[in-house]
């Protein structure tokens, strides 16, 4: 069993920057993904970003040149640099992790963090 522990977050105003960390515990082995999903008030948990255990990174378009997703896998810990922010980025963030490789279905991982608000004001 994974825990993960999130932090960071809090209030931005567009065009900021915020950086969330998220840290892993328990058997944690090696050769695992680990990811970034948001879910904003009633909408679905959408992907962020996700870095496979070799540091492979992939993201969603809407986040690409503004956040930068990293890991430091002697830590078991993955960051999340958010800048030039926007309202619409607004959510509750959630880490995740998966053994092998990165996906972007929140089903497919299973461990997850209990979340952290991004509040971005205009």
């Amino acid at each position: 069993q994974v825990q993960l522990v999130e932090s960071g977050g809090g209030l931005a105003q567009a065009g900021g920057s915020l950086r969330l960390s998220c840290k892993a515990f328990g058997r944690t082995g090696s050769n695992y993904a680990m990811a970034w999903f948001r879910q904003a008030p009633g909408k679905e948990r959408e992907f962020v970003a996700a870095i496979s255990w070799s540091g492979g990174t992939t993201y969603t378009d809407s986040v690409k040149g503004r956040f930068t997703v990293s890991r430091d896998n002697a830590e078991n810990a993955v960051s999340l640099q958010m800048n030039s922010l926007k309202p619409e980025d607004t959510a509750v963030y959630y880490c995740a992790s998966r053994r092998g490789a990165v996906g972007t279905v929140p089903k497919n991982y299973d461990s997850w963090g209990q979340g952290t608000q991004v509040t971005v004001s205009s």
